[in-house]
């Protein structure tokens, strides 16, 4: 969150990203739901919706009740668009 805000640091999405890759995979559903935003808006990374709705769908499967909620609204935002 610090990189991606510039938060003591100096905005960097990339390495925002790179942060938030490393603690999805170990199952972070927090991660895996701001990953999933860096895809949707092409953050740091490429903009890749597969990728994000793929990750949002996983932190939906986590059960952490705040990562969930931000994740199904953006899975929902995903098949409006």
């Amino acid at each position: 969150v610090c990189y991606a805000d510039g938060t003591g640091v100096g905005q960097d999405y990339f390495e925002a990203a790179r942060w938030y890759r490393m603690a999805a995979d170990q199952g972070n559903a927090r991660a895996q739901y701001s990953l999933g935003t860096c895809y949707t808006k092409g953050s740091g990374v490429d903009q890749d919706h597969a990728e994000a709705v793929r990750l949002y769908r996983l932190a939906v499967d986590q059960g952490d009740a705040d990562a969930r909620l931000d994740a199904l609204n953006n899975l929902g935002l995903c098949y409006m668009h």
